[in-house]
């Protein structure tokens, strides 16, 4: 009997051994390699919605909100490559728009670039580059203010003098450096800091290390008292997967990625949403412009916790999801006239795309 269950064990192997080998279990598909569109042209590789798996009927509910919410410009790219490409109103593909305060974090990248230059340290005093005299403080104050101040915004200028005029007579103690965080424009201090540190204008060190080196268009232009920063959204996409890639362009470095991560994280304990000129996802707790009220909880609940966001006046966004290799970008007139960076058509933007791929 032993021999007969010893012959049939013998066999169901043989037959097991014989069906694996004719029928081989699948290769792993290969990752996919981020791609990055060539420095001049049109050309951009494309990925389609089916491809992806997502779902096709909820692209329809999708283009109607941005439409319907004034948008002009909208890209999602997922490893690099264009799934959604789409304009509105009137808006081309070859049309500039401007990217209002989401422009702060170009000023961010080049801060960084400069530094690692050794063309300044972000924890020197401002005073220090463009000289005192700057604000109307007291010299001693004054010099409590370092560029990461600027960066993170917890300079203590007054943040409700003159708008957004940053002449010295407007910018007033309100508290010591380093001890508040509130929403200025001050931050443009950064650009006069780069120019003196590098002995060129702002625009022509902007261009020479970022703007050519990802390939982008456009170019600052006067607004009120400070310069903004205008381009097509598929520029504005150029800079996001720059950043998707934490500062890399393909292979090549133009922002180390030390100061992405410090740029990316939470740079002060006061408001845990905000890097350097950046806004964090998905962290315990946010403050919004012009208010000093710690609101718990995620600035965009219905978005992935790991994104971070350039956001701007009247709805421009650029969000950074690593989690998923995508980018959004988002250029308009404001969702439903509110002025400020943040408002409630992020989270219900947020419902729309995730509709596409949950």
């Amino acid at each position: 009997m032993s021999k007969i269950i010893y012959s049939l064990l013998f066999a169901f192997l043989c037959m097991s051994c014989s069906s694996e080998s004719t029928n081989p279990a699948p290769m792993p598909t290969p990752t996919e390699t981020l791609y990055f569109p060539p420095l001049s042209g049109i050309t951009w590789e494309t990925k389609s919605i089916v491809s992806l798996g997502w779902k096709q009927a909820a692209v329809q509910p999708l283009l109607d909100y941005l439409e319907l919410k004034h948008s002009k410009g909208f890209i999602i790219l997922v490893n690099g490559r264009i799934v959604m490409e789409n304009y509105f109103n009137g808006h081309a593909a070859t049309t500039n728009w401007y990217w209002a305060s989401a422009g702060k974090t170009l000023t961010s990248t080049i801060t960084g670039i400069a530094q690692q230059e050794g063309l300044l340290n972000i924890n020197n005093k401002v005073s220090q580059y463009i000289g005192t005299g700057w604000t109307s403080e007291t010299l001693a104050k004054e010099n409590l203010i370092t560029c990461k101040n600027l960066l993170t915004m917890s300079s203590g200028i007054e943040d409700i003098a003159n708008g957004d005029d940053v002449s010295p007579a407007s910018l007033q103690y309100k508290a010591d450096a380093g001890t508040r965080w509130a929403y200025h424009n001050v931050y443009v201090k950064l650009q006069d800091v780069i120019a003196q540190a590098s002995g060129q204008t702002w625009n022509t060190y902007f261009n020479t290390k970022l703007r050519d080196k990802i390939g982008m268009d456009g170019a600052w232009f006067q607004s009120g008292n400070n310069f903004v920063y205008g381009s097509t959204t598929r520029s504005m996409a150029r800079f996001g997967l720059l950043m998707y890639n934490k500062g890399k362009w393909d292979n090549t470095v133009i922002l180390n990625e030390n100061y992405f991560t410090e740029a990316t994280t939470t740079s002060q304990n006061i408001n845990l949403g905000y890097g350097y000129l950046w806004w964090l996802n998905g962290k315990a707790s946010y403050h919004l412009p012009q208010s000093q009220l710690t609101i718990p909880g995620s600035i965009i609940p219905s978005a992935p916790n790991d994104m971070f966001m350039a956001l701007g006046k009247n709805d421009q966004k650029i969000y950074v999801i690593p989690s998923k290799k995508m980018v959004v970008i988002r250029m308009g007139d404001a969702a439903d006239n509110v002025n400020l960076a943040l408002s409630d058509f992020d989270d219900v933007l947020w419902q729309k795309i995730n509709a596409l791929y949950q």
